[in-house]
């Protein structure tokens, strides 16, 4: 490469003989100096090899394992688990502890007590172990208008799996009706009569709506305005007897607060369950919690 050629492109080039005895070199970009590990990848990687051999054949260089180095990557995503963990503290509010089962625990305070009532006497106390007691029921909604929230939605679930002991789910479309599904894939040959729900599981659960509230407002308000099946009875009856069986409830919805305003039928669903719905996000899932602890 000419002198006149190298001033234009401002930079170093260095040459490096073997790429087990790379070192850090510098090069300069501007007034810059950046200093990088230099590696032959022609060694490594067929397609750098034949990237490099065009880009030396362009700039008259002689060696083939002088390199440039000026790359760029990718970093890695780590808002996942961070997220997820997250959530999980945000849940810890809803958990309420107790002592149940065998007695496994020392109980150093009474231990203490009744060791010095026994003139030193050691008398070891013993007391069950403590629990996270509460009890979650998800209703989740699936598909449509949620699959761009997909993502925390699985955070939010993720998460819940890990924090409570006592945590059933159920999925349903855009609004509860008199049926509801626990496997997307078999959810026609295998679903789950609503009034059979709250029989099974009690006033003691905290019922934790998760869904855009997004869809027809005859969805909610009339017979017939699933678009899946015919509902004789309107969404809006089944979510009033849902959250009068389940007094703790609160509803999770990912659109942002602002814009709940601008579809009817959000304004609907929280007309039905009493005002309690919430952004799913890390501050809604605290006025959630706390809703929910009343």
């Amino acid at each position: 490469m000419s002198p006149e050629r190298s001033r234009k492109l401002n930079l170093k080039i260095a040459t490096v003989g073997d790429a087990s005895s790379a070192r850090p070199q510098e090069f300069l970009f501007g007034r810059r100096v950046v200093e990088r590990r230099v590696i032959d990848l022609s060694q490594q990687i067929p397609f750098f090899a034949v990237l490099w051999v065009q880009f030396y054949r362009f700039f008259e260089i002689d060696n083939c394992c002088t390199l440039l180095a000026l790359r760029e990557f990718r970093d890695l995503d780590d808002t996942v688990e961070l997220g997820t963990r997250n959530i999980k503290l945000a849940l810890r509010r809803l958990r309420r502890f107790a002592r149940q089962g065998a007695p496994t625990e020392l109980d150093i305070p009474a231990t203490i007590r009744t060791t010095a009532n026994n003139a030193g006497y050691l008398d070891l106390q013993m007391v069950p172990e403590r629990h996270n007691t509460v009890k979650v029921l998800l209703f989740l909604d699936i598909g449509g208008s949620m699959d761009e929230h997909v993502r925390v939605c699985e955070e939010l679930f993720s998460a819940a799996r890990g924090e409570f002991k006592h945590l059933e789910y159920f999925y349903f479309h855009n609004c509860i009706y008199e049926r509801v599904w626990k496997t997307n894939r078999r959810r026609n040959d295998n679903m789950t009569p609503t009034e059979e729900v709250m029989r099974k599981y009690g006033p003691d659960y905290k019922a934790i709506f998760v869904g855009d509230a997004s869809m027809s407002p005859y969805e909610v308000s009339h017979p017939g305005g699933s678009v899946e099946h015919w509902n004789e009875e309107p969404g809006a009856v089944w979510l009033q007897r849902l959250t009068s069986h389940f007094r703790r409830h609160a509803w999770l919805n990912p659109r942002p607060r602002n814009a709940w305003d601008h579809a009817m039928s959000i304004s609907m669903i929280r007309k039905s369950i009493e005002n309690r719905m919430f952004p799913l996000t890390l501050g809604g899932i605290d006025e959630m919690a706390k809703e929910l602890n009343r």
